[in-house]
């Protein structure tokens, strides 16, 4: 094995990857956009995927031609995250995804360090209520960061409190921006999801079950 490509941590997105939140930043999403008169599908929250909160509520704001002052979208943004907390109050280990724990153990019986790089304000929060905080040797996440994904700022974070360089990190996502971060920060990048979405990534699975071990070391 090439030592100048060995894996010393593995940097994992939330969202879609560990856990699904998704439905509630819907819901949450959805009671905004209808308080602005603005039609919002399920498929324009997968539109949304791996956005931060202000480009989401600029997004929602353009489709329904809305011009919003600095003002309006730290107000909006608020109401969104209230509602958004109130609906995730009651997340618990069982909304972890399957695997998820397995794979973890496996992680750290190779050494390996263990981050997370999240679009979210509140990932600190989730990872909490599912059990798994202490897993983590380091958590960034959007309130620490200027730039959101596809800027590779937020994984760059994360390698830098593991104390890892970037090259020798694998990133795990499901969002086409994410992967487009992992390749930026010059990690190796593994998509869950569809391979046809995520083409970029050097591994794709189905969901975080499918990945194991040998798969992480195979990119080495």
């Amino acid at each position: 094995m090439n030592p100048s490509k060995t894996i010393q941590a593995i940097i994992f997105d939330l969202d879609g990857v560990l856990t699904d939140t998704a439905l509630y930043h819907f819901r949450a999403w959805k009671a905004l956009a209808d308080k602005l008169g603005v039609s919002f599908t399920e498929q324009d929250n997968e539109q949304l995927k791996g956005v931060d909160r202000l480009n989401s509520l600029r997004w929602i704001a353009e489709k329904g031609g809305l011009v919003l002052s600095a003002d309006e979208e730290d107000r909006l943004m608020a109401q969104k995250n209230a509602h958004y907390l109130q609906l995730i109050q009651h997340m618990n280990q069982a909304d972890l995804y399957p695997g998820v724990q397995p794979l973890f153990a496996a992680i750290k019986a190779k050494g390996w360090k263990i981050g997370l790089a999240s679009a979210s304000k509140n990932a600190a929060f989730v990872v909490d209520r599912l059990g798994v905080a202490a897993d983590f040797d380091f958590v960034a996440d959007a309130n620490q960061v200027k730039n959101s994904k596809p800027d590779p700022e937020v994984f760059l974070l994360a390698a830098a409190g593991l104390e890892v360089a970037p090259g020798h990190c694998i990133g795990v996502e499901d969002a086409v921006a994410g992967i487009e971060a992992i390749c930026a920060a010059g990690m190796r990048p593994v998509g869950i999801g569809e391979p046809a979405l995520l083409a970029q990534a050097s591994l794709v699975v189905p969901h975080i079950a499918s990945l194991s071990i040998a798969q992480l070391q195979a990119l080495a």
